[in-house]
């Protein structure tokens, strides 16, 4: 991606977090939705324009230009110390997935009992430990990627296995299942890269979702988990029934 089309892309990421229209933004501007829209389409930024906009978003030419540099650098794996800091706060780990799914501050402390002080002192830790990076007015700029990784048998993923999964597996009475398919099959390697691929494409296109869908409002948003695995496996009840080798 060129520098302005990463100009452009941070801009609109960031009007999403303050859940500014292409519309809104027109009328601060003084200008036609269509003429906005065009000048994003074809990334035809003005110095002078880029600055109005920035006004708007109260935030600096310096500011915009290293949170371009940020995006070209966004974490897809945080480090051991990162995920145990993150296990030993809960309300850390929960603010940390708010802001992974592009929260504002106001949604936090309305959603959550935790208060203006609280959750500002949750961002700023989350700014030192290199998660968010965190802006004037508790805005924020996320600094690890929409599809990270845990680390494999790391903390996160050891407390996902315990905690996470088991309840994921076992919903409330009152719960239900959007989707739901188990499937098996004995396949070569060639398969099995090929499935592999077409499930990390999958996670691809949900976190993309994910981010277009920050801008809508809370109550048009509904918290989902997707779960995907796959192993060798085969269920204990059809390998207790294997026959025995001759000896």
């Amino acid at each position: 991606m060129s520098q302005i089309g990463q100009v452009a892309t941070t801009l609109k990421g960031l009007l999403k977090q303050q859940q500014l229209t292409y519309k809104s933004l027109a009328e601060k501007l003084s200008m036609s939705e269509a003429n906005v829209k065009r000048i994003f389409s074809t990334n035809s930024f003005t110095l002078e324009r880029l600055e109005e906009i920035c006004t708007i978003l109260s935030i600096s030419l310096t500011d915009l230009f290293y949170l371009c540099q940020q995006n070209t650098e966004k974490l897809t794996q945080l480090t051991e110390e990162q995920e145990n800091q993150l296990l030993a706060n809960p309300k850390l780990l929960l603010v940390a997935v708010c802001v992974r799914d592009s929260w504002t501050y106001k949604e936090i402390i309305e959603h959550y009992d935790i208060d203006q002080f609280e959750c500002t002192r949750l961002l700023a830790k989350l700014d030192k430990l290199k998660i968010i990076n965190l802006l004037p007015n508790n805005r924020y700029k996320l600094l690890i990627a929409q599809d990270f990784r845990w680390i494999p048998k790391g903390p996160l993923e050891k407390f996902m296995e315990q905690e996470v999964m088991v309840k994921f597996m076992a919903p409330k009475k009152d719960e239900k299942w959007n989707f739901r398919l188990y499937i098996r099959g004995r396949y070569s390697q060639s398969s099995v890269e090929i499935i592999q691929r077409k499930l990390n494409q999958l996670t691809k296109e949900a976190s993309a979702l994910n981010q277009e869908d920050a801008s809508l409002p809370l109550s048009k948003r509904e918290h989902m988990g997707i779960l995907m695995a796959m192993r060798p496996w085969e269920p204990s009840l059809f390998e207790n029934m294997r026959r025995k080798p001759n000896l």
